[in-house]
């Protein structure tokens, strides 16, 4: 039997977990991230399931893999994976990354406070600061963000007719805001919000069908997330 070894370092973004692998990432083939997000997905998925499922991991986990960049101007790569599949772009699995990376000097910034990544949905910025050795604050600039669209609706079998509008910013992102079959998010418990989270994703993406795939990356499409607003 085979046997595979990795090194990780595990942090966290307000509580948001992040485990950077350090060690033990395989050779990826492709031209940018987005080709090799789909390389890793056809090839190396049992890696994502062994170091984010349990035992190891959650199902809140979320982890990321820094590779070399593509073009010179850029600092690094990185590969998102999390128990959900490898998200073309995810927020405080980069915030978390730089920061275990800076601190533990995995990487050398080509200029110091400012960093461009190469992500599967495009290149990122981050501003960051330190107080001696420590990141004090990771700033990022995201990808072009756009309103994908507006009114749709699903049933939901929990709370009836939801109305919700479809934003892109990295992943597509369903945005319920309150109205009549929904009070507001301060009005449920958490495991209501999740709950009622996984029922109406699998909805939006079988009655949208198609419907949400990036104009110009065809291999980032279907909703992913969920943002739900209320008085919090």
């Amino acid at each position: 039997m085979s046997k595979s070894v990795f090194k990780c370092i595990d942090a966290h973004t307000c509580g948001n977990p992040v485990r950077l692998i350090v060690e033990g990432a395989p050779i990826l083939h492709g031209t940018n991230m987005s080709e090799k997000r789909q390389f890793f997905l056809n090839n190396f998925d049992w890696i994502r399931k062994g170091l984010m499922f349990e035992p190891r991991g959650h199902d809140m986990m979320s982890g990321a893999i820094l590779f070399p960049p593509h073009s010179s101007k850029n600092d690094f790569s990185i590969l998102f994976i999390e128990t959900s599949g490898c998200l073309p772009m995810c927020g405080h699995g980069t915030i978390g990354a730089v920061t275990i990376a800076i601190q533990e000097k995995l990487i050398i910034p080509k200029n110091p406070g400012n960093l461009n990544i190469e992500t599967p949905a495009g290149i990122i910025n981050i501003t960051y600061k330190q107080i001696e050795e420590k990141v004090s604050s990771v700033k990022l600039t995201n990808v072009d963000s756009f309103l994908a669209a507006k009114k749709c609706s699903i049933i939901s079998n929990d709370l009836g007719e939801i109305f919700f509008d479809v934003s892109y910013g990295g992943n597509y992102y369903a945005i319920i805001e309150p109205q009549k079959n929904f009070s507001g998010i301060q009005n449920y418990k958490a495991g209501e919000i999740i709950r009622f989270s996984q029922e109406i994703r699998e909805k939006i993406n079988n009655k949208y069908f198609n419907k949400f795939i990036h104009p110009n990356n065809s291999s980032i499409r279907d909703v992913s997330h969920l943002l739900w607003t209320g008085d919090t």
